[in-house]
C-alpha cells in the first residue's frame, strides 16, 4: 500500500542520497579518526540526519547559515564537495578552508555556509549578526543559526534573543537538541525541558519539531523562514533529535543505557525515508542497492582524495588568510 506523501518522488530521493551519504561519510571518519588518520576532536552527525532534509528543502539558495562544531555533513547539504571536506579533516590544502580549520571548522562561503565553531554557543551572536546583515542589505535572506541543547546554557543566547527581537532580525535559531549536550542530560541542567519555552519572556514564536522526521524538519524550516522573510523577526525552533554515537569519539557515554540508543534507532530517519520510497514504489530494490554502492564508492573517492592532497607548507602557507589588503589597506606588504 503506498504512503501519502507531502513531497515529490525526486525529494524523497535526494534526501535519501544525501542522508546516506551523511551517514557513510561520518561512519568512516570514524573509523579514519580510530586510525589515526587525522587529530583533534571528531564530532559525528550520526542519527541527526533529518535536519538535512531541512537544509535541502526547507530553505532558499541564498539563507545563510551557521552552525556548532558538529559540521562535517551539513555543509554537504548545501552543496559543498564532500572531497573538500574529507581533506579539511585530513588537514590538507585542498580542504574547505586549505587544512586550516580541521573538524571543527568548516566553512564554505560559496554555498552560504559561514561554519562550524568550535566555542560553546560562540555561534549565537554571529547567527544574528549574519542575519541583521540581510535586513541592513535589503534582502529577503534568512540565517539559520544552529546549536546544541548545551549552547542554550550561555548567557550570549539571552542578550542575542532580545537584540534580535527588538530589532526583527530574520534569523531561525535551531537548538538540535541530541538530549545530553557534551555528556549531561537536559532533565539534569535545567528546569524548562521544553527549549523551545526559552523564547517565551521575548515574545519570541517558538515551536517544537520531531527531529527525526525529514518531513516535519523540512515543513518548519519552509514554515519559519516564510515568518522572517515577512519582515516578523525571528523565530526559536527546538529540534528534538538525536545522535547515535557519542559527543565526540572520546566519549565513554554513560550517562544513557544502550537500551535508549537502541529505541532511538527505531525512529532513524534514513529508514523513514526509506520506508516511503519503498512503499510507493520511487526506487526498485536494484536502484537502492545502486545508490548504495554508489555511496560507497564517493565517500572511498573522497578518502583518496584527501589523502592524496598536499599539507600545508608552514614557509608559504602560515601567514596566509590571516589578513587581506581589501579588508585592510593599510597593510604593507
Amino acid at each position: 500500500m503506498a504512503a501519502k506523501t507531502k513531497y515529490s518522488k525526486k525529494t524523497y530521493i535526494d534526501w535519501y542520497k544525501m542522508m546516506l551519504l551523511a551517514r557513510r561519510f561520518e561512519e568512516k571518519c570514524g573509523h579514519l579518526y580510530v586510525q589515526q588518520k587525522f587529530g583533534g576532536f571528531c564530532h559525528l552527525y550520526i542519527g541527526q540526519e533529518a535536519i538535512l532534509a531541512g537544509l535541502m528543502s526547507g530553505i532558499e539558495k541564498d539563507d545563510k547559515v551557521v552552525s556548532a562544531y558538529r559540521c562535517h555533513v551539513q555543509p554537504m547539504a548545501l552543496g559543498t564537495d564532500p572531497k573538500r571536506i574529507m581533506a579539511e579533516l585530513y588537514g590538507k590544502t585542498t580542504g574547505v578552508v586549505k587544512g586550516k580549520g580541521g573538524s571543527m571548522h568548516m566553512f564554505d562561503k560559496e554555498v552560504g555556509y559561514f561554519g562550524g565553531h568550535g566555542i560553546v554557543g560562540g555561534q549565537i551572536g554571529l547567527g544574528a549578526g549574519i542575519g541583521f546583515a540581510e535586513k541592513y542589505k535589503g534582502t529577503k535572506n534568512v540565517c539559520l543559526c544552529f546549536m546544541g541543547d548545551g549552547a542554550t546554557r550561555q548567557g550570549m543566547l539571552h542578550e542575542v534573543f532580545n537584540m534580535s527581537m527588538l530589532w526583527k532580525i530574520p534569523t531561525i535559531f535551531i537548538v538540535e537538541n541530541n538530549r545530553y549536550s557534551m555528556g549531561t542530560s537536559v532533565e539534569r541542567t535545567t528546569n524548562v525541558h521544553d527549549l523551545s519555552k526559552l523564547g517565551l519572556s521575548y515574545d519570541m514564536p517558538s515551536e517544537t519539531v520531531d527531529g527525526m522526521d525529514p518531513e516535519a524538519v523540512t515543513d518548519a524550516f519552509k514554515k519559519w523562514a516564510k515568518h522572517c522573510r515577512a519582515g516578523k523577526g525571528p523565530v526559536l525552533l527546538n529540534v528534538e533529535t538525536y545522535r547515535y554515537k557519542g559527543h565526540s569519539m572520546s566519549d565513554p557515554q554513560k550517562y544513557r543505557t544502550k537500551d535508549e540508543v537502541e529505541k532511538m534507532k527505531k525512529e532513524d530517519p534514513i529508514e523513514q525515508v526509506l520506508s516511503i520510497i519503498r512503499k510507493n514504489k520511487f526506487m526498485t530494490e536494484k536502484q537502492i542497492e545502486q545508490v548504495e554502492a554508489d555511496v560507497k564508492q564517493e565517500v572511498a573517492e573522497c578518502v583518496k582524495f584527501a589523502e592524496d592532497s598536499p599539507l600545508p607548507n608552514a614557509e608559504t602557507d602560515l601567514h596566509e588568510d590571516v589578513y587581506t589588503q581589501e579588508d585592510y589597506p593599510f597593510i604593507i606588504e
